[in-house]
């Protein structure tokens, strides 16, 4: 118990020094603003229902799924001033970590090689997401998720399943895009326990009806939990619409999908061929809700990178279940060299210069320019959109794409690259100024144009002003 002990701790200290190593790729995106933005606004006004920052988009009912982080980000600005965005992400990752070697210790401590291999994995799936994003979150409530419905399927006695509507309750707030998935999941443990069986490999064996009726129970009261929220019933349709809106899909990073066109998702692959050698491999059976779990996680991370986090946290509860027993020789010793290893890179990256936010897309002296020309209708890059309204500069679009869906979304993209009847929806919108990218089609046709006059340049980001005849 002893030895135990002292490994638990061991390993406690590998994984601070692995969530200080991830905060060393610590950055800001430019929807961190439109979020800050609209906390402090909800913190002093109320809740935000209909858009109030952009001129094209104003008075439309707006989504607002992410209130309560907003609201959580704002309050830590308050309270801990240039500090709160890093602070925010060391708190969840802390919290995620915390909750998953307390609750999962034993598995990770039964063979250290492989636990060595899995927190690699799961260290590279979560470089893209060290930022200041609601998803955080959710990621820590994905965690609890599965821990209590599987802690049910294997114990007929648990009643832990219970205090899962109150997580979907604070996922609805926090970030409503993904909180379908307790009740999701809920419906998938149900089914699956209704099958007893054995096929080769694999094999399920049906539950007892105290266990299906509790998942049933729960499935229902997680639905409804999900519409407690400040936007009702809504809230139960809105990740299914975003998640067939192919414009959006196909536009923004996070939510393309995962291919062998890109030299660095070859790493999601191979941590999905690690996963099912572990299964094919094992001595043990492979039962059929775990094998339906990672097929899930297969299916989520290949149709979009933003669900790449969630394969390791879900498999975390799965996977060390087909994993046999080593001695761990070496434990001690492997994990100091591996953690002052963590904790070099943490350092040399310069994270605590990081401290402050990030480098931004527009400088001050960009802001002010545009700011004092006080623009009616602003023709801004995408990217550009979270600044402006943090200076409270009203936008053309900005990082809420859901918002913009439709043809607002694919009126900017005809425009931006200059396809489609661009022309024609440039005289449409009537744009008085453009903030522009110098890559951008669209630049290339105003920096040519005697229409408009360049106002101000800094860098790579242009100003211009449609004169008026």
């Amino acid at each position: 118990m002893k030895e135990k002990k002292s490994d638990l701790f061991l390993l406690g200290i590998l994984f601070l020094c692995l969530i200080l190593s991830l905060l060393s790729f610590f950055h800001i995106d430019s929807d961190y603003y439109w979020h800050i933005k609209a906390g402090e606004i909800i913190f002093q006004k109320g809740i935000i229902r209909y858009d109030i920052f952009s001129w094209l988009a104003h008075g439309k009912y707006w989504m607002s799924h992410e209130w309560l982080f907003e609201v959580i980000i704002y309050g830590l600005k308050c309270l801990f001033g240039k500090y709160h965005t890093f602070i925010y992400c060391f708190s969840c990752y802390i919290l995620l970590f915390g909750f998953l070697l307390l609750t999962n210790y034993k598995a990770y401590l039964k063979n250290f090689l492989y636990t060595l291999f899995y927190l690699l994995f799961f260290g590279i799936s979560l470089l893209g997401f060290i930022q200041v994003r609601a998803y955080l979150i959710s990621f820590l409530l994905l965690s609890i998720t599965i821990y209590l419905l599987i802690d049910l399927y294997h114990n007929s006695e648990s009643y832990k399943i219970y205090f899962l509507p109150l997580i979907t309750i604070i996922w609805a707030n926090v970030h409503g895009g993904s909180s379908n998935l307790p009740y999701l999941l809920c419906f998938i443990f149900f089914i699956i326990g209704h099958f007893s069986f054995q096929f080769k490999k694999i094999e399920s064996k049906r539950l007892k009806k105290k266990q299906l009726y509790r998942y049933f129970i729960v499935m229902i009261l997680c639905i409804i939990s999900v519409c407690i929220n400040i936007h009702g019933i809504k809230m139960l349709t809105y990740p299914y619409l975003n998640m067939f809106d192919t414009v959006m899909i196909d536009y923004i990073m996070e939510w393309r999908s995962t291919t062998l066109h890109e030299s660095f998702h070859y790493v999601y692959f191979a941590y999905l061929l690690f996963l099912l050698l572990t299964f094919l491999f094992s001595s043990k059976k492979i039962q059929l809700i775990d094998f339906v779990l990672f097929l899930i996680c297969t299916y989520l991370g290949l149709k979009s990178i933003r669900f790449w986090a969630f394969t390791p946290i879900i498999m975390s509860y799965v996977i060390f279940s087909y994993v046999g027993k080593s001695n761990n020789k070496g434990f001690t010793s492997s994990v100091i060299i591996l953690s002052t290893f963590l904790l070099f890179v943490f350092l040399l990256n310069d994270s605590f210069s990081k401290l402050n936010n990030s480098k931004q897309n527009i400088s001050s002296k960009t802001i002010s320019m545009i700011s004092k020309a006080n623009p009616k209708k602003l023709f801004n890059q995408y990217k550009y959109g979270g600044e402006l309204i943090y200076h409270d500069i009203p936008v053309f679009i900005d990082g809420r794409a859901d918002l913009y869906s439709g043809n607002y979304f694919n009126d900017y993209l005809s425009i931006i690259n200059l396809k489609n009847n661009a022309i024609s929806l440039i005289r449409k919108y009537n744009f008085d100024y453009y903030l522009l990218s110098g890559e951008d089609p669209l630049y290339t046709f105003i920096s040519n144009s005697e229409e408009y006059e360049l106002v101000y340049k800094d860098k790579n980001i242009y100003f211009y002003k449609k004169i008026v005849n």
